[in-house]
């Protein structure tokens, strides 16, 4: 689903990512560990195409995403990766629904399939006496399953996650680390997660280490 060849970038004279090759299969659950500076956030915008590399190749199914102009690239992202932050990023002044089908209208889908989608997952995530709540009356965890429920609604092949249980307290956590899980038996996705929980990283099909750029066997 998923092959990173050679991925090399630099901040002025500062290397963060030193030519780093994977392949992720469909369907699995990658975790990605290591400490603060390492260059896993970096990555993880290069798989989800937010940020091009210096140098190197990403395929997402067969497809040389940086190949692709701007306009073509923003589709292929809005179509086939979803993303999960630490931080919600849910608008404030949009209920859970409004904020879950956002995606889908950019994508210029069918309103009301969109909202049909929307519905459906925020009645599968446990959201379905939420969905007229805007954000700050929701708590941590509701929030952050609803920008999951986000990240779903284009049925996206890929989901990236970056911290996504990083402000979350332990209960919330967990619940969370279930659902990913979940998410991948339900829907097969293709699940990639940079993570300082261990818990969460052991539970992933695979677990990588990136030390200094570059991603290790230890």
């Amino acid at each position: 689903m998923i092959v990173s060849k050679n991925i090399c970038k630099s901040y002025g004279a500062l290397k963060v990512l030193k030519g780093i090759d994977l392949t992720i299969e469909k369907s699995e659950v990658i975790s990605i560990v290591g400490p603060s500076g390492a260059g896993k956030s970096t990555f993880l915008q290069i798989l989800g195409t937010l940020s091009r590399p210096d140098s190197g190749e990403v395929l997402i199914d067969g497809v040389s995403v940086f190949d692709l102009n701007s306009d073509r690239l923003a589709g292929f992202r809005n179509r086939h990766i979803g993303f999960v932050f630490q931080f919600h990023n849910l608008l404030p002044e949009f209920t859970a629904l409004e904020n879950v089908c956002i995606p889908g209208f950019i994508a210029k889908g069918d309103k009301r399939t969109t909202t049909k989608r929307a519905k459906e997952l925020l009645d599968f995530l446990g959201l379905s006496n939420r969905l007229t709540h805007k954000p700050d009356e929701l708590s941590g965890g509701e929030q952050q399953r609803v920008a999951v429920a986000r990240a779903l609604v284009n049925s996206p092949e890929i989901i990236l996650a970056d911290e996504p249980s990083g402000n979350l307290d332990s209960l919330n956590r967990t619940e969370l680390h279930k659902l990913f899980f979940k998410l991948r038996d339900e829907f097969k996705q293709t699940i990639v997660i940079v993570t300082h929980d261990e818990n969460l990283a052991n539970m992933s099909d695979k677990k990588l280490t990136m030390i200094d750029g570059t991603i290790c066997s230890c």
